[in-house]
């Protein structure tokens, strides 16, 4: 560390004008022209590889064709009957590792058909329509479920039943519904507030209640739960960030970027947002590059994301990796925390350990190297944290509950799904088809 070193964080290190211009749409909606011309060039294949490689089964060629036939809303049908959050995940959705993957395009042309994006002009097309709700609801059942979380899976199970007539409670611990998608994803990929917008189209079909700052913390709430109504279905999410583990963690300036991305999305003046000169992220996920790009975004001089092993082991995808060094993010791997260095109670800087693999086992070179910093965000993957779940007798498998494939618990009555389940992926996608597996299997449940 160096002797002139001083820690630097502070707001507005922009121009007022300049942070609506960087954290505008990072993907800018397809004209009418190009989303015409992108959907000509599907091959409709029959046993469509994309469709079988979406996790909510999503009839990508049908949708495609309905565009390229100008019948927006028929395409929007298509994607909403099996994605009820199909426009959020036209934005967030990995699609590069998912659908666009298999696309046969890639092995004709070195490009796939650009699903995503076609995805998104379809749903934004009847979002922003006269009648926007598609779908009616069938005649009321009497029936009550409790959903805790009113994150992707808690909504995608709650719009699914009441579709089918329920009437739904959803409680969340947060102001407002919609979990990560309003609270963890980067602004530029979820502008004009579509979140919410997204939220209210779910809310629109009816049966549905949200009750806010509602958080599980007894048993007893648990059991009142279950008392109370006729299933309960628990997608909270992961509510605790893992520790570094090591010292000055508890320095000022050391923050998970989890609640660094909460505070920016809530944020609606950027420029009061304070932000480090020299950010250092921990973590190699899609949130790290969040955070890491945003922190640039927002004016940091200089902004490392540093991960302990190899890239070909990073969660983020190549495309995440390539848009954080796009946007002037520094990219370092094999590199682990070993000390976070302070000055009079603040953050200076972070001392790293270099990594190799030794016989599989990653062990430390015996090299070192040292970044100044006046911020440091971890990024190194959340748990669910909540103690309740196993006194109230829930199976849980490396901390997550264990289910079988429709979400059903060990207890009766209880299914879940999302994050809070064990053996996921952790994308809002599967998110979305855990909550509807389970609204399907809860309203079998119900009526048989």
């Amino acid at each position: 560390m160096s002797d002139s070193y001083q820690s630097d964080v502070r707001p507005a290190r922009l121009v007022a004008s300049e942070y609506a211009q960087r954290f505008a749409d990072a993907t800018p909606r397809l004209t009418r022209t190009q989303a015409l011309l992108e959907a000509e060039r599907c091959l409709y294949c029959y046993d469509a590889p994309c469709a079988t490689a979406c996790p909510t089964s999503i009839d990508v060629p049908s949708f495609i064709k309905r565009i390229a036939d100008d019948n927006l809303r028929g395409s929007a049908r298509t994607i909403l009957e099996s994605n009820p959050l199909g426009g959020m995940c036209a934005r967030v959705c990995p699609t590069e590792n998912l659908c666009e993957a298999v696309c046969v395009r890639n092995t004709q042309e070195d490009r796939p058909v650009a699903i995503g994006r076609l995805q998104r002009f379809a749903v934004d097309a009847l979002m922003e329509s006269a009648k926007p709700q598609i779908f009616t609801r069938d005649a009321p059942t009497g029936k009550k479920i409790a959903v805790v979380g009113a994150g992707p899976a808690g909504l995608a199970c709650a719009y699914v039943l009441a579709r089918k007539g329920h009437d739904v409670v959803v409680f969340d611990a947060n102001p407002k519904a919609g979990g990560l998608n309003e609270y963890g994803l980067a602004s530029y990929k979820t502008p004009d507030n579509f979140a919410q917008r997204e939220v209210q189209w779910l809310l629109d079909i009816g049966g549905i209640t949200i009750q806010n700052n509602w958080k599980l913390e007894t048993t007893t709430q648990l059991a009142g739960l279950r008392k109370d109504h006729d299933a309960v279905f628990l997608g909270m999410g992961l509510a605790t960030t893992h520790p570094l583990g090591v010292p000055g963690e508890d320095l000022n300036g050391v923050q998970d970027a989890v609640d660094f991305i909460a505070t920016l999305r809530q944020t609606e003046d950027l420029s009061t947002l304070p932000v480090g000169r020299r950010v250092v992220v921990i973590g190699g996920g899609m949130t790290a590059v969040d955070a890491a790009v945003q922190s640039k975004l927002l004016g940091a001089k200089v902004a490392h994301m540093v991960y302990r092993r190899g890239p070909e082991t990073m969660s983020a995808s190549t495309q995440e990796q390539e848009w954080a060094q796009t946007n002037g993010v520094v990219l370092h791997q094999w590199l682990a925390p070993v000390e976070i260095l302070g000055r009079d109670g603040f953050v200076a800087g972070v001392r790293f350990a270099e990594q190799a693999m030794v016989d599989g086992k990653l062990q430390a070179t015996g090299r070192e190297i040292a970044f100044e910093a006046d911020t440091v965000l971890r990024a190194i993957g959340q748990k669910l944290g909540n103690p309740v779940l196993a006194a109230a007798g829930l199976t849980l498998d490396g901390g997550r509950i264990a289910t079988d494939a429709e979400g059903t618990t060990n207890l009766p009555g209880v299914w879940a799904g999302g994050d809070c389940r064990a053996g996921g992926l952790d994308l809002t996608v599967e998110a979305v088809e855990h909550g509807k597996q389970s609204a399907h299997a809860i309203h079998a449940f119900l009526t048989t």
